[in-house]
């Protein structure tokens, strides 16, 4: 009999998209090693420097208890590899409560390349329009391209650019303010 070796075929990866609304000890720590993975990568949400693992598990913590905040969580073969954030807006703000932000979304690098940006920020637009949002907000650094291209693609609109959003490693560097329409445009008044 002859050795040789028969090619197994591939198998695709496991793709998940979830809201949570509490931590397993496992993916409170997946979550904190993709979002070091992130930071370093210079997509850390506003740290440009990981903060430490108390620090980061603490803050994720505390995000499931902010009631107009929710979390989501993206997952590759069971692992949690990224998140963002859908923020409510606070009750006393009648005049803006038919709009929602994004925010905090990422993807470590080790898990980019299958999609699964494009399912998160699909899924937080799904729960925004369960909840009856009208309007998606979000913003960006000019340095996160990958992000800015995906987003133009599911149809978001840049309305604004800010000159001096953020101090990068010493560099000042532009932000985009970005809104999409998640259901058809409200009244206007006269």
């Amino acid at each position: 009999m002859s050795g040789t070796t028969v090619p197994q075929p591939e198998t695709e990866p496991e793709l998940f998209v979830e809201r949570l609304s509490e931590f397993t000890d496992e993916d409170l720590h997946a979550l904190c090693e993709a979002t070091d993975a992130a930071i370093i990568d210079g997509g850390g949400f506003g740290w440009i420097h990981p903060p430490g693992r108390r620090a980061l598990e603490s803050y994720f913590r505390g995000v499931l208890l902010v009631p107009e905040r929710e979390l989501f969580v993206a997952r590759l073969d069971g692992t949690v590899v990224g998140s963002a954030h859908l923020l409510r807006p606070p009750r006393n703000n009648e005049a803006q409560a038919f709009a929602a932000h994004f925010m905090h979304s990422y993807i470590a690098p080790y898990a980019r390349g299958h999609g699964l940006a494009r399912m998160l920020t699909q899924g937080v637009e799904e729960r925004a329009r369960e909840l009856g949002y009208h309007i998606l907000n979000l913003d960006v650094r000019e340095t996160q391209e990958a992000a800015i291209q995906l987003y133009e693609s599911l149809g978001y609109i840049r309305w604004g650019v800010h000159p001096e959003y953020a101090s990068v490693r010493g560099k000042v560097v532009r932000g985009f303010y970005y809104y999409k329409r998640l259901r058809p445009r409200r009244g206007r008044a006269a």
